[in-house]
């Protein structure tokens, strides 16, 4: 499935065309897949939308890929033919900068992202190098795996940045694939903790009750305690300034979304000193992804075992299931059969 151009969604609710595309060739360290599913993201929505355009057209979207290797470079040694693998959203970084050498290669100037920055999974073949691949444990099937690998190491990642310990209240605003993942994880490495969960839509605050959250409500509302900190999973401003009162004396956001929507920036305007940001509260963003969140979510998850909430679209129904993410049905991840 092709991007031959930016648009809006509500103007083309087809914007991916289905075309023959030659199969990629690779490099000596590079492997070439063959692609099984793909996880649908709201992140292809900013890229059809041009919030977070590629640099050239046309683009193959997808960057939750879950696949085999049907080919591998000369310089390959750790895969073999046939291994499952999965691709996430760093599809490279250059390696030698201070932030790859200090662990934090997501904020490298050279990141790459799978499926903006080159050809992604919603196709039959894509290739990278071998190194940005990732073994998928045997617990999981393709469709299981293909969420983990963004919605699942990025709010890995998130839950990192949170800073809680066990016992501490979590809030977490945005219910769809992400938040899901989080609080079966936040269940798992937080028994101790309560999980509050502001949704907009009714669906989705009955689906965080099911999942076990203890208290839920639409996003302006209190809750009931204040929280060490909240995750905000959101394309909007709004979640942001209700997120702040919320939070406890010290606690802190953190917006896990790649590009916030220009819709409703008049929010910010409602951002009060004394009321929101006083006694040290303190806003944190999430950029990218390190393979190393990616990998280590992974081992987490097949012990649990966390197993998402999945909803099974055909490749030719690529734009189907992203005007259902744009309109807010969500229940779980979506994922794509190729």
């Amino acid at each position: 499935m092709v991007l031959s151009t930016p648009t809006s969604l509500g103007v083309n609710p087809n914007p991916l065309e289905l075309r023959d595309v030659p199969i990629p060739d690779i490099n000596g360290n590079e492997i070439l897949i063959k692609v099984s599913v793909c996880g649908v993201c709201h992140t292809e929505l900013d890229i059809i939308e041009a919030r977070t355009p590629p640099p050239s057209y046309p683009i193959i979207l997808g960057h939750q890929v879950i696949g085999t290797v049907y080919k591998k470079g000369y310089l390959c040694k750790k895969l073999s033919i046939g291994d499952r693998i999965g691709i996430g959203w760093i599809y490279s970084s250059c390696g030698i900068c201070s932030f790859c050498k200090n662990g934090n290669e997501n904020l490298c100037e050279n990141f790459n992202a799978t499926g903006r920055d080159a050809n992604g999974g919603y196709a039959e073949y894509m290739k990278v190098e071998e190194n940005f691949a990732y073994i998928i444990p045997d617990i999981f099937t393709n469709i299981d795996a293909a969420p983990l690998l963004c919605a699942g190491g990025v709010g890995y990642r998130s839950l990192k940045l949170a800073n809680i310990k066990n016992g501490d209240n979590l809030g977490l605003t945005g219910f769809g694939a992400s938040g899901h993942i989080v609080l079966k994880l936040v269940r798992y490495i937080y028994p101790d903790s309560k999980l509050f969960v502001f949704a907009r839509n009714v669906k989705e605050r009955e689906f965080a009750y099911k999942l076990g959250a203890c208290w839920v409500g639409d996003i302006d509302k209190e809750s009931p305690e204040k929280m060490q900190s909240i995750i905000d999973t959101t394309p909007a401003w709004k979640p942001v300034v209700c997120s702040l009162k919320n939070l406890q004396k010290g606690g802190r956001l953190v917006i896990n979304a790649i590009r916030k929507e220009d819709a409703d920036k008049d929010y910010l305007t409602n951002i009060s000193y004394n009321d929101h940001i006083w006694m040290e509260k303190e806003i944190k963003s999430v950029a990218n992804v390190t393979r190393d969140d990616i990998e280590t979510f992974l081992g987490i998850a097949s012990k649990i075992p966390l197993i998402p909430e999945t909803e099974v679209y055909g490749l030719e129904d690529a734009n189907k299931a992203l005007t259902q993410l744009k309109k807010g049905s969500i229940e779980g991840a979506k994922v794509l059969v190729i």
